[in-house]
C-alpha cells in the first residue's frame, strides 16, 4: 500500500510476496530488513506493519484510528496462516514489535504470544497437544504484558517464580512441568488482579491493542530516549510496529531461540558466533535476565543440520545485506525461521577485519569499504591484552563478549557509578542481569560484569559497541546492591574495590593486572595492500 494517508501505512510482509512497497524510514529499519529477507525466500513468518506515521500522529496527541484498520490486516493474517485470531479451534497468537528506521538494539519494548486468553489457551492445547507449551506461554503473557503495558513491578513477578523454582527443585521456570506452570500462571493472573486493579484482558483485540500503544511510548523510554542521544539519532522519527504470527521455541524437544552474528563482533573473525536456547522464547535470550547456554556447540550435538542451514543463511544475509548480520532466529519443532536481522554492532577493530576480509572475499568493493570505515580513526585502533600468565589467579570466570581488558572500582548500581565516574574513577559496573535500561551507566563504565546473560544480550551487545569490555554469565557472583557489595569465588569485595576483567578469557581478577596494548598492524598492512591494488 501507498499513499499519503496514515492509514494507508499498512504493510504486508511475507514469503512469496514480493516485500512491501515502501523505504525503510516508514517501514523501520525491522520491518526493511524482514520484507528483504522474506523476497530472498528465507522463511520468515508472515506480518504486517504499521508505519512509523502512526507513531509520529500517536506522539502528536492525535487520534489514530486502530479500531477500524486492525481488523483488515489481522484477517490477511488469519488467511496466510490457517489461524484465527483468538479462535477456540487453531488460535493465532501474534507478536508486536518496535523498529525505528535506524537500528536501536533493545531499547524499545516487544511483545509475545498477543491473542492468548482463557478461550483460545483450549484452541491452543487441542492444536499442539502440548500442554506444558501452552501454560508456559500463557504465564509469560501474564507477565510481560504486566511489565510492559500496564507498567507493573517485575520484582513481585521474580519473587513468585522463584518461589516455585525453589519449591520443586528446579533451576528455572522454564524446567517446571506443565502441572506447575498451570497453577503458576493461575497464581500470576491473581498477582496481576492484585497489582493492577484489574482482570488480565481477555479479549484479544484489546490486548493488540493496548500492546501497540505501549510500543509507541516505548519510543519516549527513558532508555530510549539516552540511546538516541548517544548516538545523534533524530527524536522526531518514530517507530514502526510489526505485528507477525507467532513461532514458538518453547515447546521443547526441537524448539528454542537463538542469536546469531555471521562474524565474531569482537574480534571480526569469520564464522557463525551464536547464543541458543532450547526450549525458550528469544525473550529468554536478548534481556539479559537469564543464563544462555551451550550456544553453537549444544545445538551443533543436537541439531547439526540446522546448524548447516544456519551457516548458509548466514552467506545468504551477507551478500543480501552487503554487512556483518546479526540475526534473530527461533526453531520450532525442527522447522527454523528468522525473526531479524540488522547490521552487526562491532568493536572498531572488528570493523577494520570485517572491511578487509569482505573486501577480500569479493563482498565490498574499494569505496564501499572506504566508506565502511570513514568514522573509525585507524591510527587510535586498539585493544589491551593481559598478561595474566604472570602469575595471578582469577577470583571467577564467566563468557567473555570480546577481546580487551579494563580495570576499575566496583559499582553495583547505576547511581554508584555514576557518582564513582563524576569523581574521576574508572568503574567497572556489576549487576546481576544488566538491562539497557542502564545504558547511560554502561557508557561512562570501563566494563560491565554480570552474573547472568549471554553474549547476544542486548545489554551486551550495546556495550560491545561502546568498545566496552564486558563478561557475562560470571560464575559464583552474587551482587548485595542494598549494602553495597558483591561476592565473587567466595570473597567480599565491596563499592570502590578494583577488579580486573579479560574479556577475551573470560576471567575476572582482584585489582590491577598487568596489560599491554595491541594494534592491528597486521589488519592495516592488509588494508594499505588492497588500497594500493584498487
Amino acid at each position: 500500500m501507498t499513499g499519503t494517508d496514515y492509514r494507508e501505512q499498512v504493510f504486508h510482509i511475507a514469503v512469496g510476496d514480493g516485500g512491501a512497497s515502501a523505504d525503510c524510514d516508514m517501514l523501520g529499519f525491522k520491518a526493511w530488513n524482514l520484507a528483504r529477507m522474506a523476497r530472498v525466500g528465507l522463511n520468515v513468518p508472515p506480518a504486517f506493519v504499521l508505519g512509523t506515521s502512526w507513531c509520529r500522529r500517536w506522539r502528536e496527541g492525535r487520534e489514530v484510528s486502530l479500531d477500524s484498520i486492525l481488523p483488515l490486516h489481522v484477517r490477511w493474517l488469519e488467511q496466510r496462516t490457517g489461524r484465527h485470531f483468538g479462535g477456540v479451534r487453531r488460535p493465532l497468537m501474534v507478536s508486536v514489535r518496535s523498529g525505528a528506521p535506524v537500528s536501536m538494539p533493545g531499547m524499545m519494548d516487544t511483545l509475545l504470544d498477543i491473542g492468548l486468553c482463557d478461550a483460545s489457551m483450549e484452541g491452543f492445547l487441542r492444536a499442539t497437544g502440548n500442554p506444558r507449551l501452552v501454560w508456559d506461554a500463557y504465564r509469560r503473557l501474564v507477565r510481560s504484558f504486566g511489565e510492559v503495558v500496564t507498567r507493573l513491578p517485575p520484582d513481585p513477578f521474580d519473587a513468585l517464580e522463584a518461589d516455585w523454582v525453589t519449591r520443586h527443585g528446579v533451576q528455572r521456570t522454564g524446567d517446571l512441568d506443565y502441572a506447575a506452570l498451570r497453577e503458576l500462571t493461575r497464581e500470576s493472573l491473581q498477582l496481576y488482579r492484585r497489582l493492577s486493579g484489574e482482570d488480565f484482558p481477555q479479549d484479544p483485540r484489546e490486548q493488540l491493542f493496548r500492546s501497540i500503544i505501549a510500543v509507541f511510548e516505548s519510543w519516549d523510554s527513558e532508555r530510549a530516549v539516552t540511546y538516541r542521544g548517544l548516538n545523534a539519532i533524530d527524536d522526531s522519527l518514530g517507530t514502526a510496529v510489526t505485528v507477525q504470527a507467532m513461532v514458538f521455541g518453547n515447546g521443547g524437544g526441537t524448539s528454542g531461540s537463538g542469536v546469531g552474528f555471521t562474524r565474531d563482533p569482537g574480534n571480526g573473525l569469520r564464522g557463525l558466533y551464536v547464543d541458543f536456547r532450547f526450549n525458550a522464547q528469544g525473550e529468554d535470550v536478548v534481556s539479559g535476565r537469564h543464563a544462555v547456554g551451550g550456544g553453537l556447540d549444544d545445538l551443533s550435538r543436537r541439531m547439526p543440520a540446522t546448524v548447516r542451514e544456519l551457516e548458509i543463511i548466514a552467506e545468504v544475509l551477507e551478500s543480501e545485506f552487503g554487512d556483518m548480520q546479526e540475526f534473530e532466529f527461533t526453531i520450532e519443532d525442527g522447522t527454523l525461521y528468522i525473526l531479524q536481522t540488522r547490521s552487526g554492532k562491532r568493536t572498531p577493530w572488528a570493523s577494520l577485519v570485517i572491511a578487509v576480509e569482505m573486501m577480500e572475499e569479493g563482498l565490498l568493493t574499494h569505496d564501499a569499504m572506504r566508506e565502511r570505515l570513514a568514522g573509525l580513526d585507524l591510527d587510535r585502533i586498539s585493544r589491551r591484552r593481559s598478561l595474566s600468565s604472570s602469575g595471578e589467579s582469577p577470583l571467577a570466570s564467566g563468557v567473555g563478549t570480546g577481546p580487551g581488558v579494563a580495570a576499575g572500582c566496583i559499582a553495583v548500581s547505576g547511581e554508584s557509578a555514576h557518582r564513582l565516574a563524576k569523581e574521576g574513577m574508572p568503574v567497572i559496573l556489576v549487576r546481576d542481569d544488566i538491562a539497557t535500561d542502564e545504558i547511560d551507566a554502561i557508557s561512562f563504565s570501563e566494563g560491565v560484569l554480570s552474573r547472568f546473560g549471554g553474549r547476544t544480550s542486548h545489554a551486551a551487545v550495546v556495550a560491545r559497541q561502546m568498545d566496552k569490555v564486558c563478561i557475562v554469565a560470571c560464575q559464583g557472583l552474587e551482587c548485595d546492591p542494598e549494602n553495597s557489595l558483591i561476592k565473587l569465588g567466595g570473597h567480599i569485595l565491596r563499592e570502590g574495590d578494583y577488579l580486573t576483567l579479560d574479556g577475551e578469557s573470560g576471567m575476572v581478577f582482584a585489582g590491577e593486572v598487568a596489560s599491554e596494548l595491541e594494534f592491528p598492524t597486521a589488519w592495516l598492512d592488509r588494508l594499505r595492500s588492497l588500497a594500493a591494488g584498487a
